[in-house]
């Protein structure tokens, strides 16, 4: 029964560790739709999208069979509790990348957004997808290095998103640009803000299971 324990253990590890891959792919595509108003590729990210919800479900299912079944305790229960919580940021990651596909999609062939915030965007995006791929990293090693790295990368997308807003709001004052192109980058802004949030939130959560309760104190 224990080694079975251990190979379900070990499907869990690489169930995350396909999301997160797939996630980092959705973003990078995502970003070069948007950049490049490429319908193509845009529609890509957005059907594939259903993919990773289906990936997280039958992760879902497995990690809910081992509770019932094996009863874990300790360092194996708050694994698979941190899975629980990890694979929910994680197809919201997919979400939002998906997102940022539907705005490139929407305003075809124009580009989304106003020229004056669309290369700070772009950076975003550009960050979002390193996230992703420490993310990936993260789980195949568990290396507490990248923790740090992922939390402290996220200070540079905050500023990013409220160098954004400010930009934005000047606009809107100003009316130096359409309502369309200022909602647009206002959700962008948003979508890639929260993506980078969700890869701090999965970090925190690998800390904790590393180091248990005294990770949060």
């Amino acid at each position: 029964m224990r080694e079975i324990f251990q190979q379900e253990l070990a499907q869990v590890q690489t169930g995350l560790i396909d999301i997160a891959k797939h996630v980092q792919s959705a973003m990078t595509r995502a970003l070069a739709a948007f950049a490049d108003s490429d319908v193509a590729t845009a529609d890509e990210v957005i059907g594939d999208d259903l993919k990773i919800d289906e990936q997280t479900a039958k992760l879902d299912d497995l990690t809910l069979e081992i509770l019932l079944m094996q009863a874990p305790v300790a360092n194996d229960l708050r694994f698979i509790v941190s899975t629980m919580r990890m694979s929910g940021s994680l197809e919201r990651m997919g979400d939002l990348a998906a997102h940022i596909a539907q705005l490139a999609r929407m305003r075809y062939p124009e580009q989304s957004g106003p020229l004056q915030v669309r290369n700070t965007l772009l950076e975003m995006g550009a960050l979002d997808v390193a996230q992703a791929d420490r993310l990936v990293r993260l789980f195949e090693t568990e290396e507490p290095a990248l923790i740090d790295e992922i939390i402290a990368a996220d200070d540079e997308l905050d500023a990013k998103h409220k160098s954004v807003l400010d930009t934005l709001g000047e606009l809107e004052k100003n009316d130096d640009t359409t309502t369309t192109k200022i909602v647009d980058a206002t959700l962008a802004n948003r979508y890639l803000e929260r993506f980078s949030d969700h890869a701090v939130s999965i970090a925190r959560r690998i800390r904790f299971q590393q180091e248990g309760p005294e990770a949060n104190s």
